[in-house]
């Protein structure tokens, strides 16, 4: 992301100083023009977790401090450089939006004692420098608008991560009419009997108590009230309302339906009556679904690989439910469908409260 002029400008200007170095691919930085900025923070946030190098990012407005993680294979004068350019950019943004609305003020600079960064000398500064953004009532103008282009920027990309999704859910429920038209149930299951031996009986036990809808709502609920979750109060709750949604939803699409559990063969674990749809198969893709999206938002680097276990993970439990003959087929599709939409719910509620969060925060 740099460019000479960004090397010129963080030369010259040294918006940005570098402090609490001693870990490697660990340094806190005081940016000018932080302080009391919410947008800016937003913005910072935003930008930094798009890069590959970036791990985490955390930015204080009331210190003006940014806690950045990354790779340990880059210098902290490249992390400066690419904080510099973001701030830049921010400003752009901000002075388009407004047009004339906008008073920059002049901006004071004290040389510091180092004439260039390095990666031995960045965090090395004596002097504090001051930039003034906007002044006044221009402040809240000035942060409502990034923080308008934020919010649009979200919505695009909520929108084109949907998009997938909902095809995903039209062909669950594709496929389960077509199941169902074909009457494939049966055939699946004696199909996979075939595939039954006392370890991996075992096996397929274990993974399907991981799906169980109590273990989860307990889990869901228990996490809900942790004390790991009292920064992310929202995220807990709604992981809470999330778990016992899904529960009680499916107890009412069970009732509603009817359907007998298949009797191919003896069951080695105990189950209810009600086969359709599949509570293991559609608590699971809320509840791991949820988690997983939480995670990959506070990891952006692990994403890939979160999502990956979380699709592994539900499409064993869904499978351990063929395996040991307590579902048909269209049972768990359909629990993959109606746990998938009911999570798009529960990720859009999410969204839409820190969305308003967010307004608040702008004044």
């Amino acid at each position: 992301m740099g460019n000479p002029h960004c090397h010129k400008l963080i030369n010259e200007n040294h918006w940005v100083k570098a402090i609490n170095t001693a870990v490697k691919g660990r340094v806190r930085y005081k940016v000018n023009g932080l302080y009391h900025s919410e947008a800016l923070k937003r913005y910072l946030e935003s930008r930094l977790l798009e890069e590959k190098i970036i791990s985490r990012a955390s930015a204080n407005s009331y210190t003006g401090n940014v806690l950045v993680i990354f790779h340990p294979d880059k210098s902290l004068n490249t992390i400066a450089l690419l904080i510099q350019e973001i701030v830049l950019d921010y400003r752009k943004k901000a002075s388009k939006s407004l047009g004339s609305s906008i008073q920059t003020q002049s901006v004071k600079v004290l040389k510091p004692s180092a004439a260039v960064i390095g990666d031995s000398n960045l965090h090395s500064f004596g002097v504090k420098e001051n930039i003034g953004f906007v002044g006044g009532n221009n402040q809240s103008i000035f942060d409502s608008a990034v923080l308008s282009q934020i919010s649009m920027q979200r919505q695009l990309n909520q929108t084109s991560s949907i998009i997938p999704v909902l095809g995903a859910v039209g062909a669950l429920v594709c496929g389960t009419g077509l199941l169902y038209a074909y009457n494939l149930d049966e055939a699946i299951l004696l199909l996979i009997q075939k595939l039954h031996t006392p370890l991996r009986d075992r096996i397929m036990v274990s993974i399907t108590f991981l799906g169980d809808p109590l273990v989860m709502l307990i889990s869901s609920l228990g996490l809900a009230i942790s004390p790991l979750y009292s920064n992310r109060r929202w995220q807990a709750t709604m992981l809470g309302i999330a778990g016992v949604g899904a529960t009680l939803l499916n107890c009412l699409m069970k009732m509603l339906f009817g359907r007998a559990r298949p009797v191919l063969w003896n069951h080695i674990i105990k189950v209810g009556q009600h086969s359709f749809p599949s509570g293991h198969a559609m608590v699971s893709i809320v509840i791991y679904g949820f988690t997983s999206y939480i995670l990959a938002k506070q990891f952006p680097e692990w994403r890939f690989q979160i999502y990956a276990l979380a699709v592994v993970l539900i499409a064993a439990i869904g499978f351990s439910r063929l395996y040991l003959g307590v579902h048909w087929l269209t049972d768990v599709t359909a629990g993959y469908g109606a746990g998938l939409v009911w999570l798009i719910a529960c990720i859009i509620s999410l969204e839409l409260q820190q969305k308003y969060r967010l307004s608040l925060e702008a004044g």
